[in-house]
């Protein structure tokens, strides 16, 4: 059994970063670039030269529409990348909703599991991330990619997402998970629009009163690129938004956010950098 407790703030005391490789053809904002498997594995160790402290592993797009991989698919996409990252030292976690691409990642190396369905996509995977004894991310969900935009209906997200997010610690905890192996993330973008994803940043606070770690995972949403459409009201593209993605870093970072999730780590490692000085040098 593979054992890895969630990993305490580093000795700078700063947030981790989580650096992302979407090992797929149509992910939001990368997609193709890292499918083939070399390319992959070369990418997860670039970022961990850039400053990432864990490798995001995954074989299939939750972008909004995206339709579902078969299960063969989903495991012959990562399962290669992550067994060699894995094995050259690189802390590695796998972005997956299906219990078995998640037994099958831990076998091969894998130390956390990111489930961005929280359990609900697939209900064997609490007892799967139970018996792995890895930590588990419990992302806030309401459904999958097709049709999230349809349940983006709150009349306080902040109160419901952390309610929702409670009765699935409940759940996961009931199934064998340890409090230990948990990781909370309020699901940016998952059934959100961006009044919703401001509204939860902004109530970071609250949410970490659940007492677990916190995920966040901005990196160029379609809020973003909103916020910083152009005059004529066009988004900005997906990979002008990084620099935005980094004030976010920082000011996750600075509410006490546990890890980042990010696509261009090296600015993002930056800017977790100067949230732990700012930290800092205000006491905390």
């Amino acid at each position: 059994m593979t054992t890895w407790s969630v990993p305490a703030m580093p000795v700078e005391e700063r947030c981790l970063v989580m650096g992302v490789v979407n090992v797929t053809p149509d992910s939001f904002s990368d997609g193709g670039q890292w499918f083939d498997e070399r390319a992959a594995i070369r990418h997860g160790h670039e970022l961990v030269r850039q400053g990432a402290d864990i490798v995001d592993v995954g074989g299939e797009s939750t972008r909004p529409g995206a339709a579902r991989v078969s299960l063969e698919e989903e495991l012959a996409r990562v399962v290669p990348v992550i067994r060699e990252l894995a094995a050259a030292g690189v802390t590695v976690s796998v972005d997956t909703m299906r219990a078995e691409v998640a037994q099958a990642a831990v076998e091969v190396g894998a130390r956390l599991v990111n489930d961005v369905s929280g359990g609900l996509a697939d209900p064997a995977m609490p007892r799967v991330v139970a018996a792995a004894g890895v930590p588990y991310v419990v992302m806030h969900w309401r459904g999958h990619s097709h049709d999230m935009d349809n349940r983006a209906i709150y009349a306080d997200v902040v109160t419901e997402v952390r309610e929702e997010l409670a009765k699935r610690v409940d759940l996961v905890l009931a199934e064998g998970v340890a409090e230990e192996q948990i990781v909370l993330d309020p699901g940016l973008g998952f059934a959100k629009h961006a009044e919703h994803n401001w509204s939860l940043m902004a109530g970071l606070d609250r949410l970490a009163e659940l007492g677990y770690p916190l995920l966040i995972g901005a990196s160029r949403k379609r809020f973003l690129g909103r916020l910083l459409a152009a005059p004529d009201g066009t988004p900005r593209p997906f990979d002008g938004s990084d620099a935005a993605t980094a004030a976010v870093t920082a000011l996750a970072a600075r509410a006490g956010a546990w890890c980042v999730r990010v696509h261009q780590v090296a600015a993002n490692a930056d800017a977790v950098r100067v949230a732990a000085a700012w930290n800092r040098g205000g006491g905390r």
